[in-house]
């Protein structure tokens, strides 16, 4: 069974609103999870949870949202390095990092996960996702 982008996006918007609390117009593609969302931490877990449950896959820690990255050959002075940088973009080709990478301070990295990128990473998942 295929599952068109906007159905991935409606799955998600309902993992949003139930996970964060927040009203369905809130959640739009464009939506940062944290800034926009204000989802915390402790929210990016249950998200993972309930996205797994919507969708009937696993999530590998560290596939969806980053690993703790604070090695000092990718984080020095509290920015995220080019090492740094090129390992965020290989394990999540699902987020847009253009407007992070000219500001890398490592607190804004919570900012670069928006709807969009959860309807991306599902939509990859579900793509390579072997046959039930």
């Amino acid at each position: 069974m295929t599952i068109s982008r906007d159905e991935v996006l409606e799955k998600v918007r309902g993992v949003l609103v139930d996970a964060l609390g927040v009203d369905d117009d809130e959640v739009t593609p464009t939506s940062r999870l944290t800034t926009d969302l204000h989802a915390e931490s402790i929210d990016f877990l249950d998200i993972v949870f309930r996205l797994e449950k919507a969708f009937g896959f696993k999530i590998a820690q560290g596939e969806l949202f980053p690993d703790n990255i604070n090695d000092p050959k990718y984080v020095q002075d509290g920015k995220v390095t080019a090492d740094g940088l090129a390992l965020l973009k290989q394990r999540m080709p699902h987020v847009d990092f253009l407007a992070f990478a000219a500001d890398p301070r490592l607190e804004k990295v919570s900012e670069v996960f928006t709807v969009g990128s959860l309807v991306d990473f599902v939509s990859r998942k579900l793509q390579t996702a072997p046959a039930a």
